[in-house]
């Protein structure tokens, strides 16, 4: 057993279960969607994209590119939860968790490839 590859697939399905634990609830409702378990999802990608670094092969780089975009989708998601509450008066608006929830759910989807995406890998390998 190679312990890179378990390490690996820990923090990818790791921030594929904390994303879904994020997005799910009622997408307009703030009470639904704790920020610390946002602030997790994104350092928990974070970590997954970082380790995607180094593989030369196509499905290394369409991992790197999943990746990417789920970090992207989660740090917008809370750029606009920080402008909402800290720089601009309204607060957190159903319209604003809305949008945060929909860049989270972006996010989740980019994760479900990747972990689709390691499934073949994993399925491909010859011992």
């Amino acid at each position: 057993m190679n312990l890179e590859k378990v390490v690996f697939s820990f923090f990818l399905i790791l921030a594929l279960t904390l994303n879904f634990g994020f997005f799910i609830g009622e997408v307009d409702n703030p009470e639904h969607h704790n920020v610390y378990e946002l602030y997790a999802v994104i350092v928990v990608n974070l970590i997954a994209t970082v380790m995607k670094f180094g593989d030369r092969s196509q499905l290394g780089a369409m991992l790197l590119a999943t990746g990417l975009v789920a970090v992207a989708q989660l740090i917008s998601a809370s750029i606009v939860w920080a402008v909402a509450v800290h720089v601009q008066d309204t607060g957190m608006t159903p319209a604003v968790m809305a949008t945060i929830v929909s860049l989270s759910g972006g996010a989740m989807l980019a994760n479900v490839i990747s972990v689709i995406l390691l499934m073949i890998e994993a399925v491909m390998l010859r011992h």
